[in-house]
């Protein structure tokens, strides 16, 4: 159920998507994070009257996938299935509401990746050779000794495999020049400006080079339309899912009808290869590349990063398990600026968790509501009336800052719990007396749950519902405090 913002209504598209997902290992806080973004993007602009497309799934193929499943006594197949549900089943707890999961493994894709692939060959951008370099197996990416640290890949502390095989090789260096000039125009859009600055440093320091994209000694992938002795180098077909989710057959000539992506979210490990070999790809291809992408960064659990051998692992199952999967999408948008790291905590979790929802919304929403019912008022509440709220929320949604979105919401909440402890209606004995109090107070609720519908969807609605009654009736608590945080006694409870 939507809410639409009042005098916000649009006819635009909207195509966002998360990267797919390694299906080799189990969704983390970091997947979830993107696509908790991605999905209040996506609902958000439902609110507004847009067409929305909303792209997830899980990259199935490559050497890691095979490694992996081996590892599992399983087969490449069996395996990835397995992955997949584990994903399907957290986005569905996140409420992540979707409109197409894309697995690699797919027939069409496969097929349309394959046809793709012939066009690029057919056109002289992909030529066979043989590639040279380290190659890391966690990032399936060769890299170079500037990327290592100490010899070893930073993101997955181990020493790359020197590798020397027969290859097809894609022509990268060719759109070195054209990839820098778009990044500059901003034609295409690298937020924040730190991450632009980043990929255009790398660009006029380095030479960008061709790149393989095939390999002769992994089995499990897509097999080359012309040389079936090589599979597709995984990250050159997995990129092809941004298009292939969207039903396209593989033919350059045919567009599908919500392309672009006028957003494609990220995290900052795999800004590079989005930034160089995925726009490369499209105009090889000769077709619109994305308009933006986004780059959020890292999270650490109280000053270091995540680890099983520190055992400070925060699972997303554990959030939702502990905080509900609204409290857990709110905790984890409002944890810090979109685009920087974060650290974040379960003591900091529970913190945020009875400060803002139990003792604040979920606490003014309860009284609200039951002074309403004890004193038998009957208000008519329309929301959408406060035009300055909505403009400061859309404000900060434009520029994809969702902590400063939520705080906007939780600002007014202050105001309107302040407003109802300085007025203390509890106190009144005419009844009649308080209608304008608590009308006031309830009206503001109103109005900022309808804009926080993207954020917490599942409360939003039940509050809506609850507020939209001529009688207004106080309903179970929304968020139980957690620990042994003070109970709020104000009058009114």
């Amino acid at each position: 159920m939507y809410h639409k913002i009042i005098n916000m209504s649009s006819k635009n598209k909207f195509y966002i998507s998360t990267p797919i997902y390694y299906a080799n290992a189990a969704p983390h806080i970091g997947s979830t994070y993107t696509t908790v973004a991605a999905d209040v993007l996506a609902r958000y602009h439902k609110l507004l009257g847009d067409k929305v497309f909303f792209l997830t799934g899980t990259d199935e193929h490559g050497d890691k996938i095979a490694r992996s499943a081996a590892k599992a006594g399983k087969s490449p197949q069996a395996f990835v299935d397995e992955q997949a549900a584990n994903f399907l089943e957290a986005w569905e707890k996140m409420n992540i509401g979707y409109d197409n999961f894309l697995r690699t493994t797919d027939p069409k894709h496969k097929l349309a990746a394959q046809k793709a692939l012939e066009y690029l060959y057919s056109n002289g951008y992909i030529y066979k050779g043989e590639y040279r370099g380290l190659y890391c197996v966690g990032c399936e990416q060769y890299k170079t000794e500037k990327d290592l640290v100490d010899g070893q890949c930073p993101d997955h502390g181990v020493k790359p495999e020197e590798m020397l095989e027969e290859c097809y090789m894609f022509k990268l260096s060719a759109f070195a020049d054209d990839l820098k000039n778009k990044i500059e125009k901003d034609e295409l859009r690298i937020l924040p400006a730190e991450r632009k600055n980043e990929v255009l440093g790398f660009l006029r320091t380095e030479k960008l080079e061709d790149i393989a994209c095939s390999r002769k000694n992994v089995k499990w992938g897509i097999a080359l339309p012309w040389d079936s002795e090589h599979t597709t180098y995984v990250w050159i077909e997995a990129f092809l899912n941004y298009l292939t989710g969207l039903g396209w057959d593989g033919d350059p000539k045919s567009a599908p009808e919500m392309w672009p992506p006028q957003i494609q979210l990220m995290a900052k490990d795999i800004l590079r290869v989005h930034a160089t070999i995925w726009p490369a790809l499209l105009l090889a291809l000769g077709l619109p590349i994305p308009e933006t992408l986004f780059i959020h960064g890292y999270f650490l659990v109280d000053g270091q990063k995540m680890s099983k051998s520190l055992g400070n692992v925060i699972a997303p199952e554990d959030l939702i398990n502990k905080y509900g999967a609204d409290a857990t999408r709110y905790l984890l948008m409002s944890a810090t600026v979109f685009g920087r790291d974060g650290d974040i905590g379960w003591t900091k979790f529970d913190e945020k968790y009875n400060a803002d929802l139990a003792n604040g919304l979920g606490n003014l929403v309860a009284r609200t509501s039951n002074l309403l019912e004890k004193n038998e008022i009957e208000i008519e509440l329309k929301a959408g009336g406060d035009q300055d709220l909505i403009s400061k929320f859309n404000s900060e949604i434009a520029n994809y800052h969702f902590d400063e979105a939520l705080r906007v919401l939780w600002q007014k909440l202050r105001e309107m719990d302040e407003y109802i402890s300085e007025q203390a209606p509890w106190k009144i004995k005419d009844k009649a007396a308080t209608l304008p109090i608590l009308k006031t107070v309830a009206q503001n609720i109103l109005n900022v749950v309808v804009l926080l519908q993207p954020f917490m969807p599942a409360t939003a609605e039940k509050i809506i519902k609850q507020f939209s009654e001529k009688r207004i009736k106080k309903g179970e608590a929304l968020f139980p405090r957690i620990g042994d945080a003070k109970v709020d006694k104000r009058a009114g409870n």
